[in-house]
Formats: C-alpha cells, structure tokens, sequence
C-alpha cells in the first residue's frame, strides 16, 4: 500500500486541534516534499526523520514522496511531527503495518539516532485524544503528564524501533502506568507571620471566601505584597477540572513537562511589563502573565507605576473570564480567570499621611499620581483597603489573627454555600443572578442607593458592593444580607471614592 495516514495533534493557544498526516509513495526520481503550511521545524523534520529511519535499520524508500499535514489551512510548528511523519512513511512503503496505526495518536520529537524527545504541550493532546477515543504515544519524558488525563491509554517509548515492534506484533507495549509523582504540592505561606493588619487581613479573608479583587493602598514596608503572598493558601484547593486547565496552560507555556500537581498560581510580573507579556501574543500567540494565573492570583504591585494602556487590557479579562488575541489570520481564546490583587502607594513619595510628616509631594503631584489608574479600571476592584504602618516589634508574638489553615477552613465553608446555592462565587454572579440572590428589602436598598449617590458610585460600583456583602453574609453563615453587611462592604468603597 503506498497510502499511509497517521494521527497526530498541532498547538493552538491551550487547544489541541486534530491533524491528519498523509504520507504517499509514488514513482519517479526520489525526492520529498512536505505540504500543509508548515513551519520552519516542521519542514526541517524530513532530515530528521530521514536520518532517525535509517540509524534505526528500515529503509528510506527511494521513490516520490508526498506528505500531507491537513487541514491545510493551519499553522504547524514544532518538532511534535516527526514521529507521525516517520510512522507514515514506514506504513506506506509497507514495513509496518498501516490498518495498526489507525486507533493510536502520536506525538514526538525524532533524535537522529531514532530516540524520542520530549515536546511542549502534551496535556491538551491528552485530552483532546481522551475525547477522540484514541491511544496516545509520546515520549517517555512526556508520559506522566499525558496520564493527567484519567482514562487515556497512553504508551511511552524511547525509541522508535520500541514502537516498531509494537506495531508488528512482536513485543507489545504495556499501557504505562502513572506514578503519581505530579501530586507533590509545597505549603503555602503562613497568614500568621503577617504582624498586625487586623484590618487587611479581614479584607484578604472577605477577597478569599468570595473571589473578590482587592486593592492594597499604604506606605513602603507595611506588608502590602506579604499580605498578597498569602492569599493563595486561602483559596480552596484545585479540584480536578481546574488543576487540569492550569496543567495544560503550563503544559503549553513551559518548555519541560511537568514537574508537579499544580496549585493555584500566584504571578507577580514587574511594573515595566509590556501589554504582551501581560496578556500574550507573538506571531504565534503564546498565552501572558493573566492566563498564567488562570484559577489563582495576579499580583500587580506598584500599580500605579505600570503602563497605563498596559493596565487598561485588563478590563475586558476582569469582567469575561478569557482574553482573545486576534491576528490577521486567526484568533486564539486563552482563559484568564484569574483574582487580581494590586498595590500601590497613596503618593509618590509613598508617605502620605504618615505621622513623622514626611511626605513633601504636592497636591499636583499627588493628583497626577493617582490619574495613572482609569475610574474603569478602579470600578472593577471590588474591595479598596487602606494598609496603615503597624508599630515596630521586633520578635512579636504571632497572636492577633488567624493562621492560613484557619482562615481557609472559614473561606472553603462560604465558598461550599456558594456553590450549593448558586454554582459560582459570587464575584462571578451575572445580573439575574445578583436579583435573585443579593436582593435587599425596601428599606435597606434605599439605605444603600442613597450612600452610593454621596459617595458617587456608579451603577456597577454599587453591584459590587452587593456581592461583596453577600460574601460577608455568608462567611458569617447568615442567608440574608444584613444592614451590617452592607456597611462593611461600602467602607471597602469609600476610601477610594
């Protein structure tokens, strides 16, 4: 048979789209020539494979070889091909057996010798072939984290005569089995070596429990990133769907496999950070600082000293969850649900207000910091919390809050009844969804537009409050928003009105 197909996987953002690798074996004068918009490494893998099909003992058919990769019209890169073409080439020209190729997906980086090497990207391979019911072959390196996915038959090889004598019957591969050394997760920060900040601390618990964002606002060395540093060990572990989502982003993003069970990401880019790097793209666009943090936390500290047109790209992520970069060609959707955390200085100076009467900033100054951060931007943080200089002690009893293990077990309680009563946190409650569950009796929304006229808060301003003192209402277990909620939720409003 001089037709062979193999299956194979490309790399698009997080997704893993189907291609089809067709190698066919014609007469004429040899030659070989690869077709399916191809890039550069995928090209140059005919001299890979050519080389990896003869160190291994086959024969390189000396005839006019064609070799497909469909659908033509998508982009390929990488060097994930080569052992799907070297598979095609070996089944047309009848050394292995083409009907066997047919259930298996297969993946892999040819070294010239006809060994395996890893390639990036093998997690949404996993589970795009899961969903195919296909098996899936990768390099050894590779399969810890292609068995990520539950319920994949996945085969891991070496070299390619291993693969070889599979295919031919004559030493069957064994599905590998998982070692589970991907499950090892480091403890978090402690909450309790945090000095003081009662009131921060109450404002981290509340920005837990509900997914809110948060913006810290105090002078240098107060524990404004500590504080931040924190709140990872409060969210409540990954289950099973989100940790695969992390996995696979930095499956894609990274340039090794895997090393450990994700946890909830905490990512803390500079203030000099492009708009690329915060939110991806390239040529061939790869996923940015906010898709990074996707089911954890961004730190932006400095706020202000980032980029105003860098920060404005947060918007549309903030509200929808995702961030779409669009190219001439194409448009790759990564997700960025991600809880943002920022701080900031109240001057430039960064010691306004502070008893020693230190900062000489001027009232210009002091403006012109501030106008660095839209109204927007600012309406979308849910929670403004003003982060004082605690009182100097060395060697302070850890006592005047809770520890990590404490304050998650209060978040992980208010996160179950949300989840039970709603399916989400209530940050993430859409507008049917906040009448039905942060509804008000008359008095008490009346109490409620008529602070947000004062404080002149906008519409979306006042929505936010509502889930913030939803949130309130059910750390303290309580099924109905209370008149103490609300004020509790409007003076994480206030400062910054």
């Amino acid at each position: 048979m001089s037709l062979a197909i193999v299956h194979s996987r490309a790399q698009v953002g997080v997704e893993a789209p189907a291609v089809t690798v067709e190698a066919h074996l014609a007469n004429g004068l040899p030659a070989l020539t690869l077709v399916g918009l191809p890039e550069t490494a995928v090209r140059e893998s005919k001299d890979r494979v050519r080389s990896a099909i003869l160190t291994s003992g086959f024969d390189f058919p000396a005839r006019r070889i064609t070799l497909n990769l469909a659908p033509a019209d998508l982009p390929k890169d990488g060097g994930r091909f080569d052992l799907a073409i070297a598979l095609g080439i070996l089944a047309a020209s009848e050394q292995l057996p083409a009907a066997a190729l047919d259930p298996l997906e297969c993946l892999g980086e040819l070294a010239l010798s006809g060994s395996l090497r890893p390639v990036r990207g093998v997690l949404p391979a996993a589970l795009a072939a899961r969903a195919a019911g296909r098996t899936l072959v990768v390099p050894r390196a590779n399969a810890e984290e292609a068995s990520l996915a539950s319920g994949l038959t996945v085969l891991a090889i070496d070299h390619l005569l291993e693969l070889a004598a599979h295919l031919n019957g004559q030493t069957p591969l064994a599905p590998y089995q998982a070692q589970g050394l991907l499950r090892q997760t480091q403890p978090y920060p402690d909450l309790a070596d945090v000095q003081g900040q009662a009131a921060a601390k109450r404002a981290l618990l509340v920005a837990a429990a509900g997914s809110h964002n948060l913006l810290l606002s105090g002078p240098p060395g107060t524990g404004k990133t500590l504080l931040a540093s924190r709140l990872p060990g409060l969210l409540p572990p990954l289950d099973e769907g989100e940790a695969l989502e992390v996995a696979a982003i930095h499956s894609v993003a990274g340039s090794a496999p895997l090393a450990a069970w994700p946890q909830r990401p905490f990512r803390q880019p500079h203030h000099s950070a492009s708009g690329p790097a915060l939110v991806g793209g390239g040529s061939r666009p790869r996923p940015g600082e906010i898709t990074l943090a996707h089911q954890g936390v961004l730190f932006l500290d400095e706020l202000p000293e980032f980029d105003r047109k860098v920060l404005e790209v947060l918007r549309e992520p903030l509200e929808s969850g995702e961030i779409v970069i669009a190219r001439a060609n194409d448009k790759v959707r990564f997700p960025a649900r991600f809880q943002l955390v920022a701080a900031m200085n109240p001057c430039p100076c960064g010691y306004l207000g502070d008893p020693a009467g230190r900062c000489r900033c001027t009232p210009e100054q002091i403006q012109r910091y501030r106008a660095r951060l839209s109204g927007p931007l600012l309406d979308r943080i849910d929670l403004h919390i003003g982060v004082a200089r605690e009182a100097t002690a060395l060697g302070a009893p850890h006592l005047d809050g809770p520890d990590t293990a404490g304050a998650a077990a209060q978040v992980a309680a208010a996160r179950n009844r949300q989840l039970v009563r709603q399916g989400c946190p209530n940050a993430f409650l859409d507008l049917p969804g906040l009448h039905q569950h942060c509804a008000l009796d008359g008095e008490d929304r009346q109490w409620l537009e008529r602070a947000c006229e004062r404080l002149g808060l906008s519409l979306r301003a006042a929505h936010r409050i509502l889930k913030v003192a939803r949130t309130l209402a059910d750390l303290e277990a309580t099924p109905d928003i209370a008149r103490t909620h609300l004020a509790e939720a409007l003076q994480y409003r206030a400062s910054s009105a």
